[in-house]
């Protein structure tokens, strides 16, 4: 359809050439038509004009009638054989069945006559059989024009051979880079797949991801994943590797409360773990249990005010009573108090609580602790125990 209107263009052109010099000095004409007693007066021009719209009008008719009933035919053909389909038809059914490494020999042919995306498709194929050295040349000879599907597919690359340095490298530059104008279309789609690469990354190497300038790039599912990972390696990690996730939750602090629950609350685990960032465990623990409890949130801030070198019982039994009024029943309150009279030397108060909530796994936990009588080296194996199913929560009182 491009091409007839081209070519109607052009051979309108070639006529205003001609009429202009045709009409220099003769003027445009004159046009005399009666037809059934009606009288059509007008000049050459608007003629040509006319003559030139209506074939145009019924060209385009005539094309998008034969392509309707062309697409009529092929739904209503059974079709019996996979070659008698067109090209696209044929990928189409390659891409539903996931059938690129079956088909590779014909993919590979479909492609063949793409000057932009030959190169990349052949990377393609080889990434998905492990070939990685023979994607990344092929990759090499990829054209300029198709740089950021390049540049994806070297990503994925590195990041299945556990190059931590080289896919960051590259996430870093294709983020900083302005997107090519024939993408534009498809911006959304491409957004998104960077968005799960930076994700990728971040599960596979949480620590070395702290060294990235595009914190940014996350979405709530992947942020809390990478926190995930960032707890469950916290053991693993280096001074410096430390220094940059403190570092990371300072820039973060300003906009904390924009993030969801679920993320806050991984990001207070963290925080228990960083005896620098005490201050800021409080304040994020308060904020939280202002908007709503959570048993989880709640341990965690009782316990940081119980580790404190001297802490202060009566502002914390004060503080309690008032989460209590807030949220009444919640067995977890019942544990807090108990270790409270214990530390205030009242033993009856404390005892009278051991009888409360018998099926609740704090109380549980309080009531086998008692009988330990104080006996540290029981109570951290008791500890150690409850720790395994707490979710990444640490019992250190």
């Amino acid at each position: 359809m491009k091409q007839i209107l081209l070519a109607y263009a052009l051979v309108s052109l070639i006529i205003i050439a001609i009429m202009s010099v045709m009409s220099y000095g003769a003027g445009a004409g004159y046009v005399y038509l009666l037809w059934h007693g009606v009288q059509i007066q007008t000049n050459v021009w608007v003629v040509l004009f006319l003559i030139v719209v209506v074939s145009l009008f019924l060209q385009m008719s005539w094309l998008m009638l034969k392509r309707s009933i062309h697409r009529e035919k092929r739904q209503l053909e059974q079709v019996l054989n996979f070659s008698h389909l067109h090209p696209y038809e044929q990928l189409g059914v390659i891409w539903i069945l996931d059938g690129e490494e079956e088909q590779q020999a014909f993919v590979q042919q479909v492609f063949d006559q793409s000057g932009l995306l030959k190169q990349v498709v052949y990377a393609r194929l080889k990434y998905q059989q492990n070939q990685y050295a023979e994607a990344l040349v092929d990759l090499e000879r990829s054209p300029a024009s198709a740089f950021e599907l390049a540049e994806i597919q070297r990503i994925e690359i590195y990041l299945a051979q556990n190059d931590a340095q080289q896919a960051l490298t590259h996430l870093e530059f294709l983020n900083g880079h302005a997107l090519s104008p024939w993408l534009d279309q498809v911006n959304l789609a491409y957004t998104q797949r960077m968005s799960e690469l930076w994700g990728i990354y971040a599960v596979q190497f949480p620590w070395q991801y702290l060294h990235s300038t595009q914190f940014g790039q996350l979405n709530t599912a992947m942020k809390n994943d990478w926190l995930v990972q960032i707890l469950g390696q916290f053991e693993q990690a280096n001074l410096e590797e430390i220094e940059l996730l403190q570092q990371r939750y300072i820039e973060l602090a300003e906009h904390i409360a924009t993030l969801s629950f679920d993320t806050r609350k991984l990001w207070l685990k963290v925080l228990s773990r960083l005896s620098e960032m005490g201050q800021q465990h409080q304040n994020l623990a308060l904020q939280m249990l202002d908007e709503q409890f959570d048993q989880d949130v709640f341990y965690l801030w009782f316990q940081h005010q119980l580790l404190k070198q001297v802490p202060d019982y009566d502002a914390l039994e004060q503080k309690i009573n008032q989460f209590e009024s807030k949220y009444p029943g919640m067995p977890v309150f019942s544990f807090a108090k108990w270790h409270i009279y214990i530390a205030t030397g009242r033993m009856d108060e404390a005892k009278a609580l051991l009888s409360l909530y018998p099926k609740n796994i704090l109380m549980n936990y309080l009531r086998i602790k008692a009988t330990f009588n104080g006996n540290e080296e029981l109570i951290q194996q008791l500890n150690l125990v409850f720790e395994k199913d707490a979710n990444f929560i640490q019992f250190k009182i």
